[in-house]
């Protein structure tokens, strides 16, 4: 068979290359596993000494060039944000409607969000994981995930919430970072897949750390955070079911005891 020019065949190649589809896809995403060990601080000074492979900080309060030093210690880094509840004390607090704020959430200067409408928070929130994503974090916490339990002030149903947090992992993924379910317990069975890890508050005092297995089972870490209850009382379950577990105080500062 007589062979192409060298010309035909450059052209062919150029072709192709102008015809493939951009890849503007995100790389892998983190996926931390069972039993990774983890730090917890969101108030205070940050303690960068803990020797530990995961920080888990605050989003809004802390810089690109924190979660760069992170890095350089060989450190992955997850920024917690709020996505089911409205906070006024953050930079974009203005931009929330007020048809949107429903009841307090039991902390100071914060309201539960309507999150049937997405056609608000959407944009809202995708603005604070271009931030998560700009300042070099590797997943995302979105806290206050299972406003369809509590008193909002809105009809809320389990499919709205559903609904919600999918779109919260979404949002995440679309920018390549983890993102993990925070508490929701009794749809983890529907949300495992979507999530990369869980983080959970006080399973332990409430006889609930079970419901967690699913994404240990599914090889995703459970970030998980005791107040109230020694650790005597939770390491060793803590340990049988492959949790990352730790003792904190409710301002979350920097002291820890961890199982």
């Amino acid at each position: 068979m007589r062979r192409p020019s060298l010309l035909v065949a450059l052209l062919v190649l150029l072709l192709a290359a102008c015809t493939q589809e951009p890849d503007d896809k995100p790389g892998a995403r983190w996926q931390p596993r069972p039993g990774t060990a983890w730090q917890w601080q969101l108030s205070g000074r940050l303690d960068t000494s803990v020797d530990v492979p995961v920080y888990d900080i605050d989003g809004f309060d802390h810089s690109g060039d924190t979660v760069a030093r992170l890095h350089r210690e060989d450190r992955k880094v997850i920024c917690y944000l709020s996505t089911g509840a409205w906070e006024e004390f953050r930079p974009d607090a203005e931009k929330f409607p007020k048809r949107v704020l429903g009841r307090g959430n039991g902390w100071e200067g914060e309201r539960w969000l309507d999150i049937r409408r997405t056609d608000v928070l959407e944009p809202l929130m995708a603005a604070r994981m271009d931030m998560c994503r700009d300042k070099g974090f590797d997943a995302v916490e979105p806290d206050n995930m299972d406003g369809y339990r509590n008193d909002t002030g809105f009809p809320l149903t389990a499919a709205d919430q559903l609904r919600y947090n999918r779109l919260i992992a979404r949002l995440a993924h679309d920018r390549g970072l983890a993102v993990g379910l925070k508490n929701d317990l009794d749809q983890i069975p529907e949300l495992v897949g979507d999530f990369d890890f869980a983080v959970n508050e006080q399973c332990a005092q409430y006889g609930e750390c079970a419901a967690l297995k699913p994404f240990v089972e599914a090889g995703k870490a459970v970030f998980h955070v005791e107040y109230e209850v020694p650790t005597g009382r939770f390491c060793a379950e803590s340990r049988r079911l492959k949790l990352s577990s730790l003792l904190k105080k409710y301002e979350l500062g920097a002291w820890r005891q961890a199982c």
